[in-house]
């Protein structure tokens, strides 16, 4: 019997193998990566004391386009300088507009989205203040959004669970080869 082939002169398969548990195997492990590398995106920053929000208007276009992800740190307000982008609380909403200028005295920012002809009309006082955007991120936000929402976390579960049944489909099938295999070699 020469080396690395079975007696019927068929050469030998460590795993089974074979082209669909390989395929599965594959497919299962990057359907699990793509929903731990998303889940990634929208855990660890907050970890690392971000704020997350979706930037919903076009107000800070082309900078910020809709649909982007912002991550907001922390900023005593009187660090804000002209120019920086802000994330604050207006009514039930975050706002996100640049700087124009910083009112240290009176406590307050006139702020103006990139995208807007005017200031904004109402100077934003440093107690609505959320903090500085530190980074943005354009298109991530609607998959943050399926992340958040109800029913997305239910398609997030059904997706990985999908990813690992695709890698239990490879394992089994990959047994049975190795089955029929070593009962076929047993056979007179």
């Amino acid at each position: 019997m020469s080396r690395g082939k079975l007696p019927s002169g068929q050469p030998s398969r460590k795993k089974g193998g074979g082209i669909i548990p390989a395929l599965c195997n594959i497919a299962g492990t990057c359907m699990l990566l793509a929903v731990i590398a998303a889940s990634l995106a929208v855990t660890v920053p907050r970890f690392l004391g971000y704020d997350i929000y979706e930037v919903v208007s076009g107000s800070m276009e082309p900078e910020i386009p809709v649909h982007s992800v912002i991550y907001v740190e922390e900023a005593a307000p009187e660090e804000i300088a002209a120019g920086d982008i802000i994330a604050f609380q207006s009514g039930d909403s975050i706002i996100t507009h640049r700087v124009v200028e910083n009112h240290v005295v009176e406590g307050t920012f006139t702020t103006k989205g990139d995208a807007n002809a005017q200031k904004d009309m109402e100077d934003v006082l440093y107690g609505q203040l959320s903090g500085r955007v530190a980074r943005h991120y354009p298109l991530i936000g609607g998959v943050m959004t399926l992340y958040t929402s109800k029913i997305g976390k239910a398609y997030v579960i059904c997706f990985a669970a999908c990813g690992a049944m695709f890698n239990i489909l490879a394992g089994r099938i990959r047994a049975r080869r190795k089955e029929k295999l070593a009962g076929s070699q047993q056979a007179p």
